[in-house]
């Protein structure tokens, strides 16, 4: 037999890593030897469906020989009367992230730009890598994103904006005035996801997109998923709320009887009694104040968390902290991290009835060799490096020595097909002289490298 690999793989796909789901608790006590596993990753609900959702869910099983409503139309319209808004505003998908998946299919050609701020949810790349796209990665700061950032790095080129709030791994949330001042700076040609899939979590004080940006800005799209808040992860429904024409063309984009049966009589039943849900919500937003209030007190300066997790920014130490803390090698809730070449960090759900003391205590002990505290806690002006979050593979690392300076502006770097967008401060005389100095520290070709927005 021929030793060559059967058919010809698209390099976008070959270039994706594998994704790396966290394991369960039993698996990781079979694996390991150990007993009484713990599992933080996945920021998953720790409670079982309310038992309507499982009679649902019973009922429903009878008839699988049936194939479901394609559009799930029942669904839809129990969302949408919960929302106020038309059904034609809201369509359901295989949890949120295939929907997000529908939009790159929609709008995303190959050569288009994505602009998101990063670190942020995974998929985002993935999915970006998979249409042959670039990826504009504007930083974050101190945990949360710089919405006027985002908004300059849109271009000519750019079809998607991506905003996770509450930010997955880092937390923070983003109110709907701040999102507004940065939405009237981005064209209407220009898709602009708002993802929430721990909206539930969230501080009503942020405001609730669908009613306070919809109706002014047709180029909206909000998700939302069932998975975290209504505990309906095995069975995948998300759904997105948007302009009709948007929807119309999203859906296209379904694969056929993709919202199985099962899953669509679970989340119809979990819309309908979401009430019985809110005592739980309101346990774990309080598990998570008292996981935050414990790392404070152990010196701790997190971001201000508004999901169902907490963040402890640990960079590079992240594969020791995660081996100390959870033998599993599960401490990570982004699992594909590493695998993408980006900063890890340690992201912990808080269990519930009770987020565990001894899950607790090891993840104070695995953070205890680390301080000071890193979280919000930034180094001195004067050591902070002159390229900040420039790739993937540790270029910002590389050209840690440059020299400050008064020269301000802004550079993208293009690897493998994915763009990063990075702020510069430089003494150099002029930009080439500097750019030149990074593509020797970092060993980045020539053409890989633009100067996009550069101001002086």
């Amino acid at each position: 037999m021929s030793a060559e690999s059967p058919g010809v793989v698209r390099p976008a796909v070959s270039q994706l890593p594998a994704y790396r789901p966290g394991k369960g608790a039993a698996q990781a006590e079979a694996e390991h030897g150990i007993t009484d596993a713990i599992k933080l990753a996945s920021n998953e609900n720790p409670y079982a469906p309310i038992p309507q959702v499982v009679d649902a869910i019973a009922a429903a099983a009878v008839e699988v020989n049936r194939y479901s409503d394609h559009r799930a139309g029942e669904l839809r319209s129990a969302i949408a009367e919960w929302l106020g808004v038309g059904d034609d505003h809201v369509t359901v998908g295989c949890g949120s992230v295939g929907l997000i998946q529908q939009l790159f299919l929609t709008y995303v050609d190959p050569g288009d730009e994505v602009v998101t701020p990063w670190r942020s949810f995974e998929v985002y790349p993935i999915d970006t890598m998979l249409m042959g796209a670039q990826l504009v990665s504007v930083p974050l700061v101190d945990g949360a994103f710089d919405l006027d950032a985002v908004a300059d790095a849109v271009t000519e080129r750019t079809k998607l904006v991506l905003i996770a709030t509450s930010n997955n791994p880092t937390g923070p949330a983003v109110s709907t005035d701040a999102l507004r001042a940065m939405l009237e700076q981005i064209p209407r040609r220009v898709i602009v996801l708002i993802d929430e899939a721990y909206r539930e979590f969230v501080d009503p004080s942020f405001g609730d997109p669908v009613h306070d940006l919809l109706p002014d800005f047709p180029n909206v799209v909000v998700s939302r998923s069932m998975s975290k808040a209504y505990g309906l992860a095995g069975l995948r429904v998300g759904y997105l709320v948007a302009d009709p024409a948007v929807v119309t063309e999203v859906d296209k984009t379904l694969l056929p009887f993709a919202v199985n049966l099962v899953a669509q009589a679970g989340a119809l039943a979990a819309v309908r009694h979401r009430a019985e849900y809110q005592p739980k919500i309101d346990v774990i937003i309080s598990e998570r104040e008292r996981v935050v209030s414990a790392l404070e007190a152990a010196g701790w300066q997190l971001f201000p968390t508004q999901a169902n997790f907490v963040y402890l920014e640990l960079g590079d130490r992240t594969d020791g902290s995660s081996d100390t803390a959870f033998p599993d090698g599960d401490g990570d809730s982004d699992a594909s991290a590493d695998a993408l070449g980006v900063e890890s960090a340690s992201s912990s759900a808080p269990s519930a009835p009770g987020f565990p003391r001894r899950a607790l205590e090891a993840v104070r002990t695995a953070a205890s060799g680390f301080r000071p505290p890193i979280g919000r806690a930034r180094r001195p002006e004067q050591e902070r490096t002159s390229v900040e979050d420039v790739s993937p593979t540790g270029a910002a690392a590389a050209a840690a020595d440059s020299e400050l300076g008064d020269v301000r502006g802004d550079i993208i770097v293009k690897f493998n097909d994915m763009s990063f967008r990075c702020k510069v401060r430089t003494g150099h005389e002029g930009l080439e002289d500097f750019m030149a100095q990074i593509r020797e520290k970092c060993g980045i070709p020539e053409e890989k490298m633009r100067c996009l927005n550069l101001t002086y």
